[in-house]
C-alpha cells in the first residue's frame, strides 16, 4: 500500500474498534507468539564501500502529511530506516532514507548517485548478523511524480530501497525538486 494511504486507509472509529479487538485477543493469549518466534532484527548502521559511508540508522516514521519522515539534519551521517515496512533481510523492501546534503555541506548521501549496479550495500542489524544487498539500479524522479508503488510495493524477496533529494533545490521551498531512489536486493535473488 503506498505510504501516503497508511494513515487515511481507514476511518478512525474502525480503527480504534480492531485496535480494541486485538488488544482482546492479545490479552487472552489467543494472538501469542509461539515459542520459536523472533523479533526481527533492526539496521543499526549502514556501509556502502564504493561511496565511503559507514553511518548509524536510526528509524523514521510517518509525518501528519503522510510522508515519510527524514532524519535529523545534525549529525549530518544519520539515515532513517522506515520503520513501519520490513526490516533489512526480510522479505519486502526496506527503506533508509538520507540527506545529500545540509547547509553546511555535504551529507551521508551525498555521493549515492554513484552507485552502480554491482555495487554493495551492508546493513549491520541489532541480531542476527549483517545483511550484504547488491545495486541493481537507481533512477531520479520528480518529487511530484514519486513512484510509490516501486518503492513500497511488496516484493517476495529482501530488497532494500535508499532515498535522498536530487534535482534543483529551492531557496524558496527548502526542497529538492527530485528523489534518488537506488535500487538493491539481498544476496542472488533478483532485480528489483
Amino acid at each position: 500500500m503506498p505510504v501516503e494511504h497508511f494513515r487515511n486507509a481507514l476511518p478512525r472509529r474502525i480503527v480504534l474498534l480492531l485496535s480494541a479487538v486485538v488488544l482482546a485477543f492479545a490479552g487472552s493469549g489467543v494472538l501469542a507468539m509461539p515459542a520459536s518466534a523472533s523479533v526481527a532484527a533492526v539496521p543499526t548502521r549502514i556501509l556502502i564501500p564504493a561511496i565511503g559511508v559507514n553511518a548509524p540508522v536510526g528509524q523514521v516514521g510517518l509525518q501528519r502529511s503522510g510522508a515519510i519522515e527524514v532524519p535529523p539534519l545534525s549529525p549530518r551521517n544519520l539515515t532513517g530506516w522506515y520503520k513501519y515496512g520490513p526490516p533489512p533481510g526480510e522479505a519486502g523492501p526496506a527503506v533508509i532514507v538520507g540527506h545529500v546534503g545540509t547547509r553546511r555541506g555535504p551529507s551521508v548521501f551525498a555521493r549515492l548517485r554513484e552507485l552502480r549496479p554491482g555495487h554493495t550495500i551492508t546493513i549491520e542489524r541489532s541480531a542476527g548478523g549483517p545483511v550484504t544487498f547488491t545495486v541493481d539500479h537507481s533512477e531520479q524522479v520528480p518529487k511530484s511524480r514519486f513512484p510509490t508503488g516501486r518503492v513500497y510495493g511488496d516484493v517476495p524477496f529482501a530488497a532494500l530501497r535508499l532515498i535522498t533529494c536530487a534535482g534543483v533545490y529551492s531557496r524558496k521551498t527548502g526542497s529538492h525538486t527530485d528523489n534518488l531512489i537506488v535500487y538493491a536486493t539481498a544476496g542472488s535473488q533478483g532485480n528489483s
